[in-house]
Formats: C-alpha cells, structure tokens, sequence
C-alpha cells in the first residue's frame, strides 16, 4: 500500500506530461485538407501521392477516395500556398473543390 501512491502519482505524471508533449507534436505540423472532384480509383490516388510527395515541405500525405479527400501533412516550418496546390491537382487533371487548413 505505501508503494501504491508513489506509482499511482508518478503514472499520473507521465501521462500528462506525454499528453503536453504530443498536443505540441501536433501544434507544429500543419495539416491541410483538400476536397477533389475525380479521384476515383487506386492510380488516381498513387498519381497525386506521387506529386506532393516530390515537394520537399510535404511531410505525408493521404488520398482518401470514399471521401474525395487529400489529406496533406506539411513539415514543420514548411508551407504550401493554395494556388500552388490548386495547380498541382488541376495539372493532375482533377478539380480542387476546397483548400482548407489545421492549425
């Protein structure tokens, strides 16, 4: 029992202070959100993959096809304008519905 109290605080601790470390982790990757009309199939989405992930700020990136959805995950510090990435789809040959931006 004496031991349950110093473990049980020293849980409490850890928790929160991973908790501060990852609310940081996701305050310094900026997420953006793009809304396509086309993508429709696998190599739609290998196509557009393939692209952003040639651009040096583009830390991930995920194409959800169910959705229409591009999700972009930049590198910290990093940044892509809108009409830049408007671009890039439409060149794909796909039509950007909305650009919109985490954080």
């Amino acid at each position: 029992m004496k031991l349950f109290l110093p473990i049980l605080i020293l849980i409490l601790f850890l928790l929160t202070t991973n908790t501060k470390l990852e609310s940081k982790v996701l305050q310094d990757n900026k997420i953006l959100y793009v809304s396509v009309n086309g993508l429709v199939c696998d190599f739609c989405a290998r196509s557009i993959e393939k692209i952003f992930k040639r651009k040096q700020s583009v830390k991930s990136i995920d194409v959800n096809l169910e959705k229409m959805l591009i999700t972009i995950n930049l590198k910290e510090g990093e940044n892509l304008t809108d009409e830049t990435i408007k671009k890039l789809i439409l060149d794909s040959g796909y039509e950007v519905v909305e650009v919109f931006r985490e954080n």
